[in-house]
């Protein structure tokens, strides 16, 4: 007769934690998601069909992702020069720069939207001087760009950030000691390194910019088929009781935003395993 010995975790506890942990994000992430999709069974195939592809709704997701994307690579390219800067030069005031990069958590976002409103605005700080140049950055999707581009500068600073303090300088000296140019070490042994984390932040700040909605209130102007975003869309909706088109349209929003974070995660995974080898 074989005894099957069991085969004990290091860390006790496991069944506990195990269980604890799938109740938790069962209650706090399925659930709720399970019930917005099953609000959307109120409505036909039809009524469902004809409400997230209405011309309006068709606008606030063109303008919705158009405006994220360009938010998520501004974010992408000066995110990591900030984090370049942060980490590899030392300069007067440097800790309250690094401080600042986080403002944009601890801000609430109707603040950040009200002064960015009350920046930009005509007679504002910086409109004044944008006004005679014929650019308008109120009630704009640029307005809307510039306020994604704050809310989410922190996602590749942060990601980016920890890896750069990890890259050892004596990799970039090894490089130049062989014939590399300052361009050849970035794009072979720096930016290799880099992009996994870079990706990362970029998909959160992405994420966080197709469901932002306090920052953009204000700065977009709500304007139909012009400056309304999806998520403006649906608190107008709830606004008007239409709780299964505000579901609807969020669905949509969720299968699309599920899409888009599973593609940009293969990318990583393929990244990762590029360097590896």
């Amino acid at each position: 007769m074989l005894l099957v010995q069991k085969r004990h975790s290091v860390l006790p506890g496991f069944g506990l934690s195990l269980g604890y942990t799938l109740l938790y994000v069962s209650l706090l992430l399925f659930v709720p998601l399970a019930a917005l999709f099953l609000k959307t069974t109120a409505l036909s195939w039809v009524a469902f069909w004809n409400t997230v592809t209405a011309p309006q709704v068709m606008a606030a997701y063109r303008l919705t992702f158009a405006t994220s994307l360009a938010a998520a690579l501004v974010n992408a390219v000066f995110g990591l020069q900030v984090a370049w800067v942060l980490v590899r030069y030392q300069f007067p005031g440097k800790r309250l720069v690094d401080a600042m990069v986080d403002l944009p958590f601890a801000l609430p976002t109707a603040v950040a939207g009200i002064s960015l409103t009350a920046v930009l605005a005509p007679n504002g700080w910086i409109g004044q001087y944008l006004e005679p140049l014929g650019i308008k950055a109120v009630f704009t999707p640029l307005g809307i760009t510039i306020a994604l581009v704050f809310i989410g500068l922190p996602f590749v600073v942060r990601m980016v950030q920890p890896v750069l303090e990890d890259l050892e300088k004596d990799v970039e000296e090894a490089a130049a000691s062989l014939g590399a140019t300052r361009w050849q070490t970035f794009r072979r042994v720096i930016c290799p390194a880099l992009f996994p984390s870079l990706l990362t932040g970029f998909a959160l700040a992405f994420a966080r910019a197709l469901g932002e909605y306090g920052s953009v209130v204000f700065i977009s102007g709500n304007m139909p088929f012009k400056t309304e975003i999806v998520p403006l869309l649906i608190m107008t909706k709830l606004e008007q009781y239409d709780y299964s088109g505000a579901t609807a349209i969020a669905v949509v929003m969720l299968i699309v935003s599920f899409v888009l974070l599973l593609a940009i995660n293969l990318l990583q995974r393929w990244a990762g395993h590029r360097i590896i080898r």
